[in-house]
């Protein structure tokens, strides 16, 4: 099957809608088509008016209204013979009537809505479907005109909609399979809400509409045919020297159509890249000119495939001596933006962490400034950093190009170019690979830069890996987002292709052979299947996908219970699941073979200590011939941040709160405080440096009361903590009066265990530990005079995430 686009211009004129058809009749191999329409060129831009017009109370919006409608009457007499007019008149009169009502509603409520608006919207599509699939039939072609609504499903987003792929998929696939049309027209850009609402997928949308059809219909080849010869080098509006492309890799369109290629929508390519079917740019005024074919990637005399631009940019830069070295600024200032539904375009940083600039569309600049110094207002107020500071009046240009990276000096020609030519550049990102050099310059130098950067350049397999994960929460959730913003990297850096198989939680569970999108991963998973852990297992085993790995983020013994199973079908195990590994000696051992034997990996270095290196550093000592004689450490960032904070002044169970509040502890505190989760860390650290022990065989120093351990709820363990408060602070004065602090401390030496609470003075490395850090000393024969230190923070979601994502990168690379 052939998927087939015609935009705006292509339909714009009863004569463009004549030379489609002609294209249609010289292009007819045997097989089926896919035909999607714009709207009449320039009809959406008129409809959004309407709206505008209606929703202000002006009647203007009715001489709009009467300009489509001639539009389209005149399009119909010159394009049908009078026998045909009646119908198609009948029909028009129809849609416009229907638009007119709509109209006329937002007129007298005197609000235009996203929803409204989307609906005025989608009469262009709507009408020009019909009006080409009866000129088809005219002409003796088998066609039928089919509405998109009924096949492409939505959010609600109503003005930019998010496409439920799953839902989408089957309906096109069903309709394709039971409609025997050799050609099915259907109007692009419109699509509808799971309520039926009708929705749009954004301007330039039916290039997307073509694509998802593509892509669910395995389709030979996507066609898109507008009124230009394919893409080009740069704008020839700006670049009179500009080139066609002849081939072009999905990777460098979708970087120039993000960075201003207007020739295809962005999301267009995405579908059928995955699928890696080819897009096939013509003209429609030119059909014999050959275009630009999108393919995989192809060799080619030039380093760089083309340039483009952004105008209209703003830059924001937050900086601050307080933004060094601490955690979560960046975090913090992208959420600030998507609560405002701000898109950032472009991002840099300095290495010295004491700023970071974003680039964002200048219509979004006072909006970005008040809701970032809003985040930001205490730190601000503090001088700790300084109020965000916006730069406008700028653009970008980009060079893109897959095999610069084979050319040395391509961003220094790039820069030379410029700097010698007096174009300043403010700002700079530039990926390790080369494969999109942008530069942030002042709007007035855009078309000379184009020229410059034209005039200077104008003369690998991927591993594919599977990924099964249990456990969407704090630390799944980080994982994903990881995943999705490091795809590039791994694809160029590593060769690797990580993809999303398959998703649970305790509620439900979502696979897909061809990938998960990552951009909306929840709204899939809420629609999935009810989770069945047996059937997850089986479903997992039964897809055999090759570099299959499960990820384990759950706390949960039934999970864990299954790892043997995936170890046997060569699965490989990620697990930060502490529960595998502290089991009974004879299960870890276990799994231990059964990875050697079947080829697989059975990865858990964050079992302990979270991202922090503890495990492999202690797989290395021993895996070179080291030995251990004795491992002393602080393993639970929690119980050292309840310590940290437990001080004069504070009561024990206000930090242990606070502990909880902060995400440091278990929902139920005590499995920190009793210090079961410790005895598990030391336990794997045991065993992992040869020792066979069980968890009965480690001592447990609790400084828990009884009542406090065995309270009936987490309730009433709090109250039990106030109770004895007269206990903790005589545990913390003790203590003080010697000059020491407390720390829960884990040993292992001489093949005993033991945790519990410690004094240490001020010359011990634990003495100094603060926050939730974790520190592991390392005595052993070669380091026997000084111990070897592995320290940093050992809790917290995203540095949990980092290390299991290292994991899964080391598996995938063995």
């Amino acid at each position: 099957m052939q998927v087939l686009k015609f935009g705006g211009t292509s339909v714009g004129s009863a004569k463009a809608i004549e030379q489609v058809c002609q294209i249609l009749k010289n292009n007819k191999p045997a097989g089926r088509y896919a035909i999607i329409v714009s709207a009449l060129g320039g009809t959406t831009d008129k409809l959004i008016r309407c709206g505008q017009l209606a929703g202000e109370g002006q009647e203007q919006y009715k001489s709009v209204l009467q300009e489509i409608e001639n539009r389209h009457l005149d399009t119909i007499r010159e394009l049908f013979p009078i026998t045909a007019q009646s119908s198609m008149i009948s029909q028009l009169k129809k849609k416009l009537n229907a638009l007119e009502n709509l109209c006329d509603g937002i007129f007298q409520v005197g609000e235009l809505s996203a929803r409204s608006l989307d609906k005025i919207m989608s009469y262009g599509e709507l009408i020009s479907c019909v009006i080409v699939a009866e000129k088809l039939k005219q002409l003796g072609f088998f066609a039928t005109c089919k509405d998109s609504r009924e096949l492409i499903v939505t959010d609600n987003n109503y003005g930019h909609a998010t496409v439920n792929f799953q839902a989408t998929n089957h309906l096109i696939t069903e309709y394709f399979a039971q409609h025997p049309a050799d050609y099915v027209v259907l109007p692009g850009f419109v699509a509808a809400a799971p309520n039926g609402d009708t929705t749009t997928l954004g301007r330039g949308g039916s290039d997307y509409t073509a694509a998802i059809i593509a892509a669910a219909v395995h389709a030979e080849l996507l066609d898109i045919w507008t009124d230009v010869s394919g893409m080009m080098t740069a704008d020839p509006r700006l670049v009179s020297q500009a080139i066609p492309i002849a081939h072009i890799s999905y990777e460098e369109a979708m970087e120039l159509s993000h960075f201003g290629a207007k020739v295809i929508y962005p999301p267009t390519i995405q579908p059928v890249m995955d699928k890696r079917i080819p897009i096939w740019i013509k003209n429609t005024f030119a059909p014999d000119d050959y275009g630009t074919l999108i393919q995989d990637s192809v060799e080619r005399a030039f380093p760089v495939t083309g340039i483009s631009g952004i105008q209209h940019i703003s830059l924001l830069t937050l900086e601050g001596s307080g933004m060094v070295g601490i955690p979560g600024f960046s975090k913090r200032l992208f959420e600030s933006l998507l609560q405002e539904r701000i898109n950032v375009i472009f991002i840099t940083q300095s290495s010295s962490e004491h700023s970071i600039t974003v680039g964002i569309h200048e219509a979004d600049m006072l909006k970005a400034k008040t809701a970032v110094d809003s985040e930001f207002a205490q730190e601000i107020q503090e001088k700790r950093i300084d109020p965000l500071q916006v730069e406008k009046d700028l653009c970008i240009v980009a060079v893109v190009g897959d095999k610069m990276k084979n050319h040395h000096g391509t961003s220094g020609k790039l820069f030379g170019t410029l700097g010698r030519n007096g174009v300043n550049v403010r700002a700079i990102a530039q990926g390790s690979t080369e494969k999109n050099i942008s530069a942030v310059i002042n709007k007035a130098d855009l078309k000379k830069a184009l020229n410059l950067i034209h005039e200077t350049f104008f003369e690998a397999p991927l591993k594919q890996v599977n990924l099964f994960i249990a456990g969407v929460g704090n630390v799944g959730g980080k994982l994903l987002e990881q995943l999705q913003q490091q795809q590039t990297y791994l694809q160029e850096e590593l060769g690797l292709q990580i993809r999303v198989a398959g998703l649970a939680n305790s509620k439900n569970a979502l696979f897909s052979p061809y990938g998960i999108g990552l951009h909306d991963w929840k709204n899939q998973l809420a629609q999935g299947d009810a989770m069945d852990l047996p059937a997850f297992v089986d479903n997992i085993k039964s897809l055999n996908l090759r570099n299959s790995v499960f990820v384990d983020n759950t706390a949960s013994s039934e999970v864990a219970a299954v790892y043997h199973e995936f170890l046997q079908h060569g699965i490989s195990v990620v697990t930060c699941n502490k529960i595998a590994c502290s089991s009974d000696y004879a299960y870890y051992k276990q799994l231990k073979d059964l990875a050697r034997k079947y080829n697989a990996s059975f990865l858990f270095e964050t079992n302990v200590g979270a991202g922090l290196p503890v495990i492999n550093t202690l797989n290395d000592l021993v895996r070179s011939g080291d030995r251990v004689q004795s491992i002393e450490a602080v393993l639970s960032g929690s119980l050292n941040f309840v310590f940290n904070h437990f001080v004069n002044g504070n009561s024990f169970r206000s930090v242990v709160q606070a502990a909880q509040d902060e995400g440091y502890t278990e929902p139920d505190p005590r499995i920190d405080l009793s210090g079961k989760d410790v005895m598990r860390k030391i336990l794997i650290l045991a065993r992992e440096s040869g020792a066979a022990i069980e968890m009965n065989d480690i001592t447990n120093h609790s400084f828990l009361p009884e009542a406090c351990l065995n309270a009936p709820s987490v309730a009433d363990f709090y109250e039990t903590l106030d109770e004895h408060a007269g206990h903790f602070q005589q545990l913390y004065q003790e203590a003080a009066n010697a000059g020491k602090r407390l720390k829960f401390v884990a040993r292992y030496a001489d093949g005993q265990a033991s945790v519990g609470l410690q004094c240490v003075a001020p010359d011990h490395p634990f003495y100094q530990l603060e926050g939730k850090d974790n520190i592991v000393l390392y005595t052993t024969n070669r380091y026997q005079e000084q111990p070897l230190i592995v320290k940093g923070a050992g809790a917290g979601a995203d540095v949990t995430a980092s290390g299991i994502f290292a994991d899964i990168i080391r598996s995938a690379r063995l």
